[in-house]
């Protein structure tokens, strides 16, 4: 499967299509980083419209939705994300912090750095400069991984829609090698209806890992998507101890 079949695809994709279609896709996705960045673009402008309240009788919804998104374009937040790299159990990893907590959490996959810049400043909507690791952040990532559990005090979504805030505390609530289904987090934020919406949320989660999308799953208990592949997926829910229904 080619990029442009791929483009093509999407709108079919993103709803009732065959099995085999969307694991096409998939595979192409996970091999093929111009198309995961499409794929992040198509999944935002989705999850924004998702969030629309209902328009009033006779506007001009189309307008007010373009106007919204040059708006999001160009604002950009005062404070910047300081981002460093720190050697980790499950490699190396990208870190952005602001002042003692943090707000970006990326899996090294040997993108170059000018890539991992521009994916934090577009999610974010903040500058980056570069850091090195305060001795705080590294104790804070070796306790996570003995115990896979952060203090709240120390992680920063602040950034992000109360929609996807919530849907990440709710993630967050997941015994460490357990995992719940898309649906079940919609219902502990009050959506019982947003099962979809809580999916796109996990897709753009800034902070994998310490709000732990990879504990959730599709209502079958198959690992489904995961934005580092469902290889990387299974591995960190190993690694916690999760051992699969047979």
């Amino acid at each position: 499967m080619r990029c442009r079949e791929v483009d093509e695809l999407w709108d079919d994709v993103r709803g009732e299509c065959k099995a085999s279609l969307k694991e096409a896709v998939d595979h192409h996705l996970r091999a093929c980083p111009p198309c995961q960045d499409l794929y992040e673009e198509y999944e935002g402008v989705a999850y924004c419209l998702s969030c629309l309240p209902q328009p009033e009788p006779g506007c001009d919804l189309t307008k007010r939705v373009v106007e919204h998104i040059a708006q999001l374009k160009h604002k950009q937040r005062a404070t910047p994300i300081e981002l460093t790299s720190v050697t980790t159990p499950l490699g190396c990893l990208y870190v952005g912090f602001k002042g003692r907590r943090i707000a970006y959490i990326g899996i090294d996959t040997g993108a170059p750095i000018t890539d991992v810049c521009k994916r934090v400043e577009a999610r974010l909507r903040r500058t980056v400069v570069s850091a090195e690791a305060p001795p705080w952040l590294r104790e804070t990532l070796e306790t996570f991984f003995t115990t896979w559990r952060v203090d709240d005090a120390l992680v920063d979504i602040e950034d992000l829609t109360p929609f996807e805030q919530a849907a990440l505390r709710a993630a967050a609530q997941i015994p460490p090698g357990e995992v719940r289904s898309y649906a079940w987090v919609a219902s502990q934020i009050g959506r019982p209806r947003a099962a979809r919406a809580v999916g796109q949320a996990m897709a753009r989660n800034p902070l994998p890992l310490l709000f732990p999308c990879h504990r959730v799953v599709d209502s079958s208990g198959a690992l489904h998507n995961y934005g580092y592949g469902v290889e990387m997926k299974a591995r960190i829910l190993q690694m916690e101890g999760y051992h699969p229904e047979r």
